[in-house]
């Protein structure tokens, strides 16, 4: 084989590649920029109050649990207008004798194979129909003493059924954490704040939801996952045309991956969760596409989307690889890097630019590492439930 073929195929696969890449990049870059604009506010007040259902799944949970409920209970709310329901799969004995003491419903389970949709619906059959909406919560949340009101007011809009609070770091107290509260404000601008600034939904993030009660029991009751439940919930509501609205504004503090194996494992059940539901919801991508449900559509474009902390790996090294064979080349992988960071730290909010982001960048080449690690440990990911540990460390590991 001549130089001349062997020029004409790598210039080929370098215009393949590039196009894979320019595709996501753009995808971020656009969403990136909707997300500066001014979103439009909630309703701030509401002369009705909704009775709340607030689901607290705890597996494993004892050593962040009571911080959650309490945090629920000091509500400016009426409290017999919500009950708090702790979900409680293989806690110790002594946190569920001290939870009992405080005015919630416990619910002690015990399945062979746990899963948070398990936990949620084995909670859903064991109450009435008497409540108006439904708010999922981690273990490790924590939410302000107006979360509650401010969500009810939302809901006095009649078109509003389901909502996604801004989540944020309840903790930075380390590298990884900080890295980790980068990351979920980055999804908060492209996800949730770009999407809904320009009419799309926003993305649900497994906690911090707000349901209408009955459409959560309706479609919880369909929820099968082992991992990854907020991704089946979004696609089955979206292809029933339901709208995400999102509330920058109202919070919910959640505790921060803190260490590396951690880290490994959280991302190895989301890229599985991922890749399992562009396969299982593949099949209806076309149907929603010609009838112009383009939530849906965008959801499924979410699913074959590279992850960012790949793309931070590859494409710089892409721009290096081109470039020693042939600047020309490598030109526009040059200009495909700077649209990208622009497009992330366009995303990052203005409260991060500190001196510690610098010092925390240098783990970027570890944390991809481990990624790219994880694309080869995916096998069976997806059908076993894959346990975060939660409570904040004192190391900077």
């Amino acid at each position: 084989m001549n130089e001349e073929i062997l020029e004409h195929i790598f210039k080929v696969l370098d215009w393949v590649l590039f196009a894979v890449f320019m595709l996501n990049v753009v995808y971020l870059l656009f969403y990136s920029l909707a997300s500066r604009r001014q979103v439009r506010k909630m309703p701030e007040v509401s002369d009705r109050f909704r009775r709340f259902a607030v689901f607290i799944p705890a597996y494993k949970e004892d050593g962040v649990i009571e911080e959650c409920v309490h945090a629920c209970l000091e509500q400016d709310y009426p409290m017999e207008s919500y009950d708090v329901i702790v979900i409680s799969d293989r806690m110790e004995s002594a946190t569920n004798d001290r939870l009992r003491q405080l005015p919630i419903r416990l619910l002690e389970v015990h399945f062979e194979h746990s899963t948070k949709a398990k936990s949620l619906n084995a909670a859903i059959a064991s109450l009435d129909d008497s409540y108006d909406i439904a708010v999922v919560l981690d273990a490790d949340n924590v939410v302000p003493y107006n979360y509650l009101s401010d969500v009810n007011a939302a809901f006095e809009m009649p078109s509003v059924e389901v909502i996604q609070t801004h989540r944020i770091a309840k903790n930075l107290n380390n590298d990884m954490a900080l890295l980790d509260a980068i990351s979920e404000e980055i999804n908060n601008s492209i996800f949730r704040l770009g999407h809904v600034n320009v009419g799309m939904s926003a993305a649900l993030i497994g906690s911090g939801m707000a349901f209408d009660y009955a459409l959560f029991k309706e479609t919880m009751s369909n929820v099968k996952a082992v991992g990854g439940f907020d991704r089946e919930m979004e696609l089955l509501l979206l292809y029933q045309r339901k709208r995400f609205y999102y509330m920058p504004e109202t919070y919910v503090f959640d505790e921060k991956i803190q260490t590396s194996s951690d880290f490994s494992r959280q991302r190895r059940r989301w890229l599985s969760a991922q890749i399992h539901y562009c396969q299982v919801f593949g099949k209806y991508f076309w149907k929603a596409f010609y009838s112009s449900n383009w939530d849906f559509c965008d959801k499924m474009l979410q699913q074959v989307l590279i992850p960012r902390l790949l793309m931070l790996g590859f494409v710089p090294a892409c721009s290096l690889l081109v470039s020693l064979y042939s600047w020309q080349w490598g030109i526009k992988w040059c200009v495909l890097f700077v649209l990208l960071a622009t497009a992330l730290f366009v995303a990052i909010p203005k409260r991060f630019y500190t001196s510690r982001l610098v010092t925390a960048f240098q783990k970027l080449p570890y944390t991809f590492w481990l990624m790219f690690v994880n694309v080869f440990k995916l096998k069976g990911a997806n059908k076993t439930f894959i346990h975060t540990r939660h409570g904040v460390v004192d190391s900077n590991r």
